[in-house]
């Protein structure tokens, strides 16, 4: 089996799965800033090939918007595969360690909260969902 094959296979399920889901993939450091600066409120879903982020980041993601309150925009950054546009929505998250998989809460360009990968790796999907929507609650207008 080719490796490479198999991690490009991979990196390419974890892609859509997130964008089918609704998630903007912002891919440049340049989308990501014309993105990141918005007013309003952005969950930024720092996604990664890893084990928790297909077994709990990714699946949170999808289920976490399914409810009364949520950001105006979704979108995410694949960390190591584009690697300038990571870095740049990192610049962003102010006061937080890099971290994938991650989910960043954004609102009028400002970072709000963080779910960090300690805050997933080790927890059950529905204890992330909470995370996530209790962000929602605290920052995010009702749809």
């Amino acid at each position: 089996m080719d490796f490479n094959l198999y991690m490009e296979d991979v990196v390419t399920k974890a892609r859509n799965e997130i964008v089918d889901a609704g998630y903007q993939e912002l891919t440049t450091p340049e989308e990501v800033d014309q993105t990141l600066q918005q007013d309003g409120t952005t969950l930024v879903m720092i996604n990664s090939v890893c084990g928790c982020a297909g077994g709990i980041a990714r699946p949170a993601a999808l289920n976490a918007i399914h409810y009364d309150k949520r950001p105006d925009r979704l979108v995410t950054v694949f960390a190591g595969q584009d690697r300038e546009a990571t870095e740049r929505a990192r610049e962003y998250f102010e006061g937080y360690p890099p971290s994938s998989p991650s989910f960043a809460l954004l609102k009028d360009g400002k970072i709000q909260s963080m779910v960090e990968r300690h805050d997933i790796e080790g927890f059950e999907p529905m204890e992330v969902i909470g995370k996530l929507q209790k962000d929602f609650d605290s920052y995010c207008e009702e749809i």
